[in-house]
């Protein structure tokens, strides 16, 4: 198992190339990638059971990332992970490449579904964990969805049915920092509160910090030993994390960081480039 501290650097060093992948392709979106950033180091670099040289290996954890206008940060993890070159980073969104501007798993090694229709994630990956568990694989699913993408109607169609089949092996990370495309998710169609919301759907539901490595830690292992109910993990965060001109400003929620820019990052977040 990896120190708090060393999954913390890994954590920084997908920000940063997030950084500078955006600002190579020339497109992207930073902002929602930075507060997801702690919850993937976790998850990919300790958590899931993944085999890169068998990508399509059967009985691999799933990883659904619902929010998939945050995909940069999901191919940083997976190249340093070694599903394919750190050379195809920079390619991001372009017609040469692998990397698409939402996963598609047609496109990319260790992508397992296609996203960015917002939404559709928890209900994705019910389908996933009922085949995992109609196949008798002990595997789990887990789903990253953003707080401005809970105001789909569909996600509750899938929060419901997930409690209604005792989807114990199905673990969602809910990023909640209150921002998304147009704005403070309080100030539009606010889902506040979220933790009891779901709650309501017989969802098994913990509260966190989540750029928390040891919090993070833990509400895994908790909703791991949750056989029946499917979990939510309320994970509160920070768009733009660790970077000083990103943190909670939602002009960086699609923007393009400039060669000054990207060089601030880097100081920021402690890369030696």
């Amino acid at each position: 198992m990896m120190t708090v501290s060393e999954l913390e650097r890994i954590a920084n060093q997908l920000r940063f190339d997030t950084v500078q992948m955006i600002h190579q392709s020339g497109d992207g979106h930073p902002g929602p990638c930075m507060s997801i950033a702690d919850i993937m180091a976790v998850l990919f670099f300790e958590e899931l059971r993944l085999d890169p040289k068998n990508p399509r290996w059967p009985e691999r954890d799933r990883f659904v990332l619902s929010k998939g206008h945050a995909c940069p940060l999901f191919y940083a993890a997976l190249a340093r992970r070694g599903y394919f070159p750190m050379e195809e980073l920079p390619k991001l969104r372009s017609l040469e490449g692998m990397l698409q501007g939402h996963p598609d798993m047609n496109k990319t090694p260790g992508v397992d579904t296609v996203s960015g229709s917002l939404g559709n994630g928890v209900a994705i990956g019910l389908g996933m964990a009922l085949g995992c568990r109609m196949q008798g694989f002990d595997s789990k699913v887990f789903v990253i969805i953003g707080d401005g993408e809970q105001e789909e109607g569909v996600i509750w169609e899938g929060a419901m049915s997930a409690a209604r089949y005792q989807m114990g092996n199905l673990i969602v990370f809910a990023d909640c920092n209150n921002n998304q495309s147009g704005g403070k998710v309080t100030e539009l169609s606010s889902l506040y509160p979220v933790a009891e919301k779901w709650e309501a759907f017989h969802w098994h539901v913990q509260k966190i910090d989540g750029h928390n490595v040891e919090e993070i830690r833990e509400a895994i292992k908790n909703a791991k030993a949750e056989t029946q109910r499917p979990s939510l993990i309320e994970c509160k965060t920070i768009k733009g994390k660790n970077i000083p001109y990103m943190e909670n400003n939602n002009a960086w929620h699609k923007r393009t960081p400039t060669p000054e820019e990207v060089a601030i990052a880097g100081e920021a977040l402690g890369i030696v480039q």
